[in-house]
């Protein structure tokens, strides 16, 4: 964890944020504001990241992605006073910044997550190469999102704003403002998403015999495209039919991710990936990518937190995977089924899958580095074919023979 402390604000006292990093993760921010007498008076945790579409000077459109908030400040985040409400401001990159506002509610014992703005610089080459329009772009939403007094709101899924040609993705999001004595509750007010994304029922029980028997097989997962993209363009490519096999108290699930419902977002760094999935039932679903040796990559881990239909959360992770093995520079294929053995709760089977998590050209895969199933596949086709030739040559030849000798029958001396 990495701490920033600013300067006083009159009034507020010291200001304290901390920045949670983790490997390829994408990035937690962590605010704790106090007053003048030191106490708390908001305080918030929260992931977002940023997509942005804009017009080139060839009248052609491009895309980038904001996730990297590795360098940030604060300024004028504040508790707020009698003529201003609090706010929590934060600016990252070249030329941006968001800010989230909060305003009491009038005769009420409540307040309201008001309104989010978003700022962005087009005149930033390196990151809007050959834009048309150059010039600060400020994007905002008006939430209105009332939480009660003392109450800290809570939403683990996925929020999305889009306007003006840019998304905005929020989630594991946890926030209280009007903080009162110092104290952060522990009572939570869920939103409206986490709140029916547990009353979902898409996953499939059946009665098995022990924790780690496979659940009875369910219909093949719909195919899933997915991208993830930084300010060079696109930087990981995934296809993939992905099935969830979770065990608990000796029952099984076999839950199909269908991509038309599905939301996806991620990182990349030179030698880390990462590609995360989200739904009304998934929190959150991420494939790890690790380089080694400095020549090749593998999925190193796998993290996953999910609603069942009884309410409750699964959830689990592994760092010390090694799955999808192959040459930096090229993609990984596996079209028969795979699986992967998260724990002994949790493995998740693929099928038609092809990755690249680095050294992506121009959007398109490279050369393919097959699975072993698959080799064999290839592998025991010619075989068979060279079976079958040669089965019909030596019936070609007994037939040869056999006709030869009724030939040689028929010319005989009287």
């Amino acid at each position: 964890m990495v701490c920033f402390r600013l300067s006083s604000v009159p009034g507020l006292g010291l200001v304290l944020f901390c920045l949670v990093l983790g490997v390829v993760r994408s990035y937690a921010l962590e605010l704790n504001l106090t007053d003048s007498g030191k106490a708390t008076c908001l305080y918030a945790k929260w992931h977002m990241n940023f997509t942005i579409q804009y017009e080139t000077t060839n009248k052609t459109y491009k895309t980038v992605t904001i996730s990297d908030l590795d360098t940030v400040t604060y300024n004028g985040s504040m508790c707020g006073d009698d003529q201003n409400g609090p706010k929590i401001a934060v600016q990252f990159g070249s030329g941006i910044s968001w800010m989230v506002n909060f305003t009491m509610v009038s005769s009420s014992s409540s307040y309201s997550i008001d309104s989010i703005s978003f700022s962005y610089n087009t005149s930033n080459r390196t990151m809007f190469p050959d834009a048309e329009d150059k010039g600060i772009v400020t994007v905002y939403d008006h939430l209105a999102i009332k939480v009660p007094l003392n109450v800290i709101f809570r939403c683990n899924s996925l929020l999305t704003l889009e306007n003006n040609n840019v998304v905005q993705r929020y989630w594991d999001v946890l926030v209280q403002a009007f903080v009162q004595n110092g104290t952060v509750s522990t009572e939570e007010h869920l939103c409206d998403q986490d709140k029916t994304s547990t009353t979902v029922t898409p996953i499939i029980h059946t009665t098995v015999p022990s924790p780690t028997a496979k659940p009875t097989p369910v219909e093949k997962p719909e195919i899933g495209k997915y991208s993830v993209n930084n300010t060079n363009g696109t930087c990981l490519l995934a296809t993939m039919r992905l099935q969830l096999n979770i065990t608990q108290d000796k029952v099984s699930s076999v839950f199909n991710i269908k991509p038309n419902s599905t939301d996806f977002t991620g990182s990349c760094d030179p030698h880390t990936a990462l590609l995360r999935l989200n739904s009304s039932t998934i929190k959150y679903l991420d494939f790890v990518f690790a380089v080694k040796n400095e020549n090749r990559f593998y999925l190193k881990e796998v993290n996953v937190s999910m609603y069942l239909v009884n309410g409750s959360v699964f959830s689990t992770v592994n760092d010390n995977l090694s799955y999808w093995d192959a040459p930096l520079g090229s993609s990984y294929m596996c079209n028969k089924e795979q699986t992967i053995s998260v724990s002994g709760a949790f493995q998740i089977n693929t099928f038609d899958l092809r990755v690249q998590p680095f050294n992506v050209t121009k959007g398109k895969y490279s050369t393919a580095e097959e699975c072993s199933a698959d080799s064999d596949l290839n592998f025991l086709i010619p075989v068979a074919v060279g079976v079958a030739l040669g089965f019909l040559i030596i019936v070609v030849f007994i037939s040869y023979m056999i006709g030869r000798r009724k030939s040689r029958t028929g010319y005989q001396s009287v």
